[in-house]
């Protein structure tokens, strides 16, 4: 789809959507002894080597490019749980699978990153791409099926998918509306003009002739 590389078209741009996926928490195994780490976002640590603990990702990045730590990958990347959900993926009529809302954010990370840490790299690599893939082409049949509406629901669809898909749904959604609004606003005056009092009558009544 045209949004992945054209920032005009999606809301945000990949590097803003990474930027947003940076916080979610990945599991990193510390090889030195630091005491915690005060953010903003929170409290992270105390690190002790071997001892595996939660912190955002754009931590774990830093710690990784000083040799600081390893990634433990989670349980979702890895061949035999992204195979099933590609396949999954590929079945007529399937929903979307679930998937960390930033999946591929954190994918590519850890692929640019990690890529020592992950067992059968350029297989999940492989993977992860073809599953992005079916998703994409998946989302263009649904948003194909578009009708008027005030609500578009879609289960399990990631922040890379809902930034491609949100500026398209808002103008089909506003282009319905503006279709629908003139019937409205034309059964609008019909009801009005039914339900306004009708004017009197004042001109004199004729006799009634006597029979």
């Amino acid at each position: 789809m045209a949004g992945q590389t054209d920032p005009h078209i999606s809301l945000f741009s990949p590097e803003e959507v990474e930027f947003m996926g940076e916080d979610e928490l990945v599991e990193i195994v510390p090889n030195m002894n630091m005491e915690p780490l005060n953010f903003i976002a929170g409290d992270f640590g105390r690190f002790v080597p071997q001892i595996p603990t939660q912190v955002p990702l754009w931590l774990a990045v830093a710690l990784k490019r000083r040799g600081k730590c390893t990634f433990r990958p989670p349980q979702w990347l890895s061949v035999d749980n992204l195979t099933q959900i590609l396949e999954a993926e590929r079945e007529p009529q399937s929903k979307f699978q679930p998937l960390p809302f930033s999946y591929v954010e954190i994918a590519r990370l850890l692929f640019d990153h990690a890529r020592d840490d992950i067992p059968d790299m350029y297989m999940v690599r492989s993977l992860v791409e073809d599953i992005r893939d079916v998703r994409l082409h998946k989302l263009e049949n649904n948003l194909g099926s578009f009708q008027g509406t005030s609500a578009v629901k879609m289960d399990n669809v990631s922040a890379m998918e809902v930034n491609l898909v949100r500026p398209f749904a808002r103008r089909a959604l506003e282009a319905f509306y503006k279709h629908d609004k003139p019937e409205a606003d034309t059964a609008d005056r019909d009801t009005r003009s039914s339900r306004q009092p009708r004017e009197a009558n004042n001109e004199p009544r004729r006799p009634l002739r006597q029979r």
